[in-house]
């Protein structure tokens, strides 16, 4: 399980960047992408969540075991790149907005699963626009994002 996670960690990460980069329109609407895109992913009949989300679910008695390790290591550092984002855009909250975002994010993943409905993916991702749009400097302002 370990080398598996280990193997999709940077395509992961990557893949999400991507789909951030493509987005048109401003940081909330980039951020809203990544969840719509991953929606459009779960519609897919072979899908089934987040690898690393799994992992940790069954390896919960294993906190030691090197496949949660990964897991952990993982989601810190999609944190830290939303937190990176976040500061370059000039929010004075970033790491509190990042954090907000990936539980925004795992909890999509979880329901998904549950349920088996994407459309709560992208509602996870109407609030992540909400929340980014809220904590840029000016937002009350007139400017297009």
């Amino acid at each position: 399980m370990a080398a598996y996670l280990a193997g999709r960690d940077q395509p992961n990460l990557a893949l999400f960047k991507q789909w951030f980069a493509e987005a048109d329109g401003g940081l909330p609407v980039k951020i809203e992408r990544i969840f719509r895109n991953l929606a459009r992913s779960a519609r897919h009949p072979k899908w089934k969540g987040c690898g690393f989300l799994r992992t940790s679910a069954e390896l919960a008695n294993m906190p030691g075991h090197p496949a949660m390790k990964i897991g952990a290591a993982h989601k810190k550092k999609f944190e830290h790149w939303l937190r990176a984002t976040f500061e370059a855009a000039g929010i004075a909250e970033a790491s509190q907005l990042a954090r907000q975002i990936l539980l925004l994010l795992d909890g999509s993943f979880a329901v998904v699963l549950l349920h088996r409905d994407p459309s709560y993916m992208e509602t996870a991702g109407q609030a992540a626009h909400a929340l980014t749009k809220a904590a840029l400097p000016g937002w009350g302002k007139s400017r297009a994002r």
